[in-house]
Order: structure tokens, then C-alpha cells, then sequence
């Protein structure tokens, strides 16, 4: 290998770790779950945000009727998480999104 193949190797090499989805960034999303009544709601949700491959963090509160979800994009999607919430009996949507 001479020496411009192996600069050229090197460069692909370092630039992949600057495009690898290991740097991705992480996001949060509110979404609204208004059927959460009780004090064990949240505790559900929770819950099943947390089992969502990803999330790295998830609250919920009674009092707002939200779900705060912080994920990484590159392995879940917010379908991921409104289906996790359905699935666990409490139907949501994101909060602030426009609905047609």
C-alpha cells in the first residue's frame, strides 16, 4: 500500500467516527397522555417509556397529564414511544405538534 492509499484509508477511517451514529444526538419530546388519573398512571407510563430501546430517560406527571421522553433517534422513533404508551393504556400525542 503506498503512501497516498494509506492517507486515504486513514482519513475514511477517522472522518467515519465523526459520522457514526455513536455522536448523535440525543432528543426530548413532551407528549400529552390525558387519560393518566390516578397516582399510579405516571408509574405506568413511565415505565413502558423506559423499556423503549433508546430512551435513556423518561418522566411523567400526573399533574401536567405529560410524558417528558429523552431518546437518541438513531434507535427509536417517536412512533416507538406513542405506541409504547398505547400499548400500556394511555394513548398520547406529542405534545405542541399540529394536528390536521
Amino acid at each position: 500500500m503506498n503512501a497516498q492509499h494509506l492517507f486515504t484509508a486513514s482519513f475514511f477511517a477517522f472522518a467515519s467516527l465523526f459520522l457514526s451514529p455513536a455522536f448523535a444526538a440525543t432528543k426530548t419530546i413532551t407528549l400529552a397522555v390525558p387519560g393518566m388519573y390516578c397516582a399510579v398512571c405516571p408509574i405506568t407510563v413511565r415505565k413502558a417509556l423506559e423499556n423503549v430501546p433508546g430512551v435513556s430517560k423518561a418522566t411523567a406527571s400526573l399533574e401536567k397529564k405529560e410524558a417528558v421522553v429523552t431518546y437518541d433517534d438513531t434507535k427509536t422513533k417517536v412512533e416507538n414511544l406513542l405506541d409504547a404508551t398505547f400499548e400500556a393504556g394511555y394513548p398520547s400525542t406529542v405534545k405542541g405538534a399540529q394536528t390536521k
